[in-house]
């Protein structure tokens, strides 16, 4: 279904985040005429588009979306590179995390590092992207109380998922780490390491 979101944009419900991934990449590959923004989230594409045709550009996109449905089941990433990510394990939270969990923190460290997560979505701040795939025994709740400033580069994890926090800000991501490297820079081009659809891997440094 593809509903009228705002004056000039249509959302695409996907239902799936593998689809989300798909449609987001054909867009891109393939970006309509006067489409300005494409914003995918967990079940669902945003494509903005100001002065244009709005029922020729719904008509192309549920054209793409039928194709990229047709073709679910493949690999989203589609043999992209794994980007990884050395951490130095030491985040303030680390112990809280290993308590709630049951387990060490030697363990928490080893299943946090040993599987490749996969970007979801970007949201909440620029550059901040949800990683998908996290080891279900590291599944913790938010603090209770955010902090009203997380530094650039922490590794944390909340309920299903992990993240680097590009900038400074204030979060609720219990830390377990830190990168030295940079996921955010306005400067670059793109100004983000990750994107929807990447695969990424924690390396202890």
């Amino acid at each position: 279904m593809i509903r009228t979101a705002g004056e000039h944009g249509l959302l695409v419900e996907t239902g799936s985040l593998e689809l989300s991934h798909r449609l987001d990449a054909a867009l891109r590959a393939e970006r309509p005429a006067g489409v300005v923004e494409i914003v995918p989230g967990p079940e669902t594409v945003l494509v903005v588009a100001p002065r244009v045709d709005q029922a020729r550009l719904r008509a192309r996109l549920e054209e793409v979306a039928a194709r990229e449905r047709g073709r679910a089941g493949a690999r989203a990433a589609g043999g992209r590179p794994v980007v990884t990510i050395p951490v130095i394990y030491d985040g303030a939270d680390l112990d809280s995390v290993a308590a709630l969990a049951g387990i060490s923190v030697d363990e928490v460290i080893s299943r946090h590092s040993g599987r490749e997560l996969v970007v979801g979505w970007l949201g909440f701040a620029p550059g901040f992207a949800y990683l998908t795939g996290l080891d279900p025994v590291l599944e913790t709740p938010r603090l209770d109380t955010p902090r009203t400033s997380v530094p650039a580069g922490s590794v944390a994890v909340a309920g299903p998922y992990s993240a680097v926090y590009p900038t400074a800000s204030p979060g609720g991501w219990r830390l377990i780490g830190r990168t030295s490297v940079r996921v955010w820079d306005v400067a670059g081009d793109p100004p983000s390491l990750f994107s929807p659809g990447m695969r990424v891997r924690f390396e202890p440094a």
